[in-house]
């Protein structure tokens, strides 16, 4: 892990966005205990600006404290992620609408070279791929389409969203396959300046992205409750049984 320095930037800054970084990679996985004096020293840091930085990402939800126990990655249930989703549908389509006001030829280019030669298949080697570029493309749209506010609640929001582990696809809620083509048709509608297109189909493809969260949660509450009731047939078969054996013990 690369060590901090002191110039340029604030150390707790750095170190936030250190942390942060390694959430949105995976470094620090939902539910995972954060060690902090390994972190420190992997850093060449002190654990004051740690700590910092610890309690303002606590603040962000991206991680929780627990009494006694120390610093823990968040693991959101499926219902937060679909609110979640609610809210980057809204301000991703906003900051989408602001890029294709705004956006100059030079991050044209730089736009157009997302996803370019991008190999989509079901081998995890290229999901992982596909999934990297997807965060630097949503993290490019977000970075020039809001202002520093927009950026910063869009950038935890993206964090909390990649952090979703269903369907074994590194972090995505559909496969590449599907997403692949919503990218390229909002590439090519921000290339030609098109706000009101841009913004429609950024929140879309997002919208989708919930939908596919909402099924996906009740098949959950569907198998649960198959479940149950498969325990309560069981339980009910089971009396039957006694019931059955007591009566024969008398007859006999």
């Amino acid at each position: 892990m690369k060590k901090l320095g002191t110039t340029h930037e604030n150390l707790d800054h750095k170190v936030h966005k250190t942390l942060k970084s390694m959430i949105l990679e995976g470094k620090l996985a939902p539910g995972s205990k954060i060690y902090q004096d390994k972190i420190a020293g992997e850093l060449a840091i002190s654990r004051t600006p740690l700590v910092a930085a610890l309690k303002k990402l606590e603040q962000e939800r991206l991680v929780k404290a627990i009494p006694r126990r120390g610093f823990y990655v968040r693991r959101f249930s499926s219902e937060e992620m679909i609110h979640i989703f609610e809210l980057r549908e809204v301000l991703e389509g906003l900051a989408a609408r602001r890029v294709s006001e705004n956006i100059t030829d030079g991050q044209i280019h730089k736009l157009k070279n997302f996803f370019k030669g991008m190999k989509v298949s079901d081998d995890p080697r290229d999901v992982k791929r596909y999934a990297d570029e997807d965060r630097r493309f949503h993290h490019f749209l977000i970075e020039i389409g809001g202002n520093d506010l927009l950026s910063s609640i869009l950038g935890t929001y993206s964090i909390i969203s990649y952090s979703y582990q269903g369907g074994g696809l590194s972090g995505l809620v559909r496969s590449p396959k599907e997403t692949i083509h919503e990218h390229r048709a909002l590439i090519e509608t921000i290339s030609r300046r098109d706000p009101v297109k841009a913004e429609e189909l950024a929140r879309l493809h997002l919208r989708r992205s919930r939908e596919r969260l909402k099924e996906g949660m009740k098949k959950e509450k569907e198998g649960k409750g198959e479940g149950k009731k498969g325990k309560a047939a069981d339980k009910g078969l089971k009396n039957v049984q006694v019931e059955g054996t007591h009566k024969s013990r008398k007859g006999g």
